[in-house]
C-alpha cells in the first residue's frame, strides 16, 4: 500500500509520526515519531518537526516544530523560525516541555523565535525577526525584540 504523503528521499520519518494526506516534505526533513502533521500541508527543506501541525499549513525551509508546539489549520511558518518548548533548559535536568499554541490563520516571518508558553491568536501577524515572549492577541501585528504589539 502507497503512502498518501509524499516525501522527498533524503528526509526521516520517524516510525510512529503521522502525516496526513497530501503532505509534501521536502528535502533533508526529520519528523520526530511525536510529529502530527495534517493534510495538504507543505514542510521545505530542513525542518525539524516533533509537534503537531493542522491542516492546509505551510511551513518553510529550516523552521524548527518541538515537541509542545500545536498548530492549528491555515497556518505559514517562515523560513528558519524557532519554537523553544523548555523556558530555562538545564543540562542533566529533566525538563517539563511548556506548550505553545499556533491558532488558525495566523502567519510568522522569517527568524522569527517563539519562546514557549504563549499562544499567537488567530489571524495575527508576527513580523520577521520578532522574538515573542507573551501572547500575541488575535488579528494582531507583532514586531521587535521582544515582540510588541503595533497594529491590531
Amino acid at each position: 500500500m502507497s503512502q498518501a504523503y509524499n516525501e522527498h528521499i533524503t528526509s526521516e520519518i520517524d516510525e510512529g509520526s503521522r502525516i496526513g494526506k497530501d503532505t509534501r516534505i521536502w528535502r533533508f526533513c526529520h519528523i520526530a515519531a511525536t510529529a502530527r502533521i495534517g493534510q495538504n500541508c507543505m514542510i521545505g527543506d530542513g525542518c525539524y518537526i516533533a509537534g503537531v501541525i493542522g491542516d492546509n499549513c505551510r511551513v518553510q525551509n529550516g523552521a524548527q516544530v518541538f515537541q509542545g508546539v500545536v498548530i492549528h489549520d491555515d497556518v505559514f511558518i517562515g523560513p528558519n523560525v524557532v519554537f523553544t518548548n523548555v523556558k530555562r533548559p538545564v543540562i542533566g535536568v529533566k525538563q517539563e516541555y511548556l506548550g505553545t499554541v499556533v491558532k488558525r490563520g495566523a502567519v510568522i516571518g522569517a527568524n522569527a523565535t517563539i519562546i514557549c508558553g504563549v499562544t499567537i491568536g488567530t489571524g495575527a501577524l508576527v513580523g520577521a525577526g520578532a522574538v515573542v515572549t507573551k501572547d500575541v492577541p488575535d488579528g494582531a501585528t507583532v514586531v521587535g525584540n521582544p515582540a510588541r504589539v503595533i497594529d491590531g
